[in-house]
């Protein structure tokens, strides 16, 4: 199974997104989605889990809850916006992953046998760091690969 994560849209939904939407099976945006119309483009591609970020104050947006619990292939995802935020012990809460933005910084961690996964933005650019976006690969067993996609947005002069 083949999860595509984004997160930190702002407003905007690249266009370089969207092949990469291409055979996901399902698609998980972890807040700051800023325009409630991306949520709708992405629910062309499949089905989509959305959790609210710190911009998300007004509008449909706003609704969207502040955190989501996924089972997958029998083990549990978390997803939330902002990890600093985070106020359980995944570990002990038996999550096999935390799915976050918030920092625009891709990264891939694990932690006391968790898998901690952002998948950077892919939306405005903040500062110099790289466009991206996420795949989370999920085995038949259960075990969870992530990958980070570069969408390759060159900087602008």
């Amino acid at each position: 199974m083949k999860l595509a994560v984004v997160s930190d849209t702002h407003g905007l939904l690249r266009p370089e997104v969207l092949p990469h939407l291409e055979g996901a099976e399902s698609i998980l945006h972890l807040g700051d989605v800023g325009d409630p119309t991306i949520l709708d483009t992405l629910r062309e591609y499949a089905p989509v889990t959305a959790v609210r970020g710190n911009i998300d104050k007004d509008g449909p947006c706003s609704r969207l809850p502040e955190t989501e619990v996924l089972l997958i292939e029998g083990g549990y995802i978390y997803l939330l916006h902002d990890v600093g935020t985070l106020h359980l012990d995944p570990a002990a809460a038996k999550f096999a992953a935390v799915l976050y933005g918030h920092s625009h910084k891709a990264e891939i961690r694990h932690h006391k046998g968790v898998l901690y996964f952002n998948p950077g933005s892919c939306g405005p650019r903040r500062f110099n760091l790289k466009v991206t976006m996420g795949y989370l690969h999920v085995a038949a067993d259960g075990s969870l690969t992530p990958e980070i996609i570069d969408l390759e947005i060159p900087l602008k002069k």
